[in-house]
């Protein structure tokens, strides 16, 4: 089947598996889910989320990243992996929130990925969760898996699926997409050992394993 065609199959069923879809992130607020996703690069959302249990009380807001000495930062956030670099990231970012948008996480993707360390993915993501704003579609690595699998997409390119994603499925369900098919590719179609026998789309999935 092609991807119009099965799309209304994927949704139903993924809506089915996970009526009510949630990031396994740790957050109150969109500054907090945008710092736990930054970390999250490379990192279990389980690691990420033992970090942020002190670093969002250390940090409550951005101007704290700001004026934290880096090497600082780094050493809270080291067992997230890639800490250098994140901790670099982090207060650029929240420099830019601080100087053009007074501390406060823009409510247009446009403005979100020009955020240092946030592309459409991050900004998709944030919006989708943290505002219920649905102007994009998270693509992670979970998702491209899954999509390709179910020939939703033959593409490579991230941002190239999300465009077509777009227009394959309705707005409103935008983030419910995304994040019931991160759940989804976590927990049955896994890159390794996909669990192909449990999976609703066995019958017809040209990626399943026989």
């Amino acid at each position: 089947m092609s991807g119009k065609k099965n799309i209304s199959i994927v949704l139903k069923s993924l809506k089915k598996l996970y009526p009510d879809p949630r990031l396994e992130l740790n957050y109150r607020n969109a500054v907090e889910l945008l710092v736990a996703v930054i970390l999250s690069a490379q990192c279990t959302d389980e690691r990420v989320n033992q970090v942020t249990v002190k670093l969002f009380q250390k940090y409550p807001i951005p101007r704290d990243f700001v004026d934290v000495p880096q090497e600082e930062l780094e050493q809270d956030i080291r067992p997230t992996g890639f800490y250098r670099n994140k901790a670099k990231l982090l207060k650029a970012c929240c420099q830019k929130l601080v100087r053009d948008f007074s501390g406060k996480v823009p409510k247009e993707i446009d403005q979100l990925v020009t955020l240092p360390g946030v592309g459409r993915k991050t900004a998709a993501m944030v919006l989708g969760n943290a505002f219920g704003i649905q102007q994009g579609i998270a693509v992670d690595t979970h998702v491209k898996r899954v999509v390709n699998r179910l020939n939703l997409s033959i593409l490579a390119e991230v941002d190239k699926i999300e465009f077509e994603l777009l227009e394959l499925i309705p707005q409103e369900d935008w983030t419910l997409f995304s994040n019931a098919a991160i759940l989804f590719g976590r927990r049955i179609c896994q890159a390794r050992k996909p669990l192909c026998p449990t999976c609703p789309f066995r019958e017809w999935c040209p990626g399943v394993e026989k």
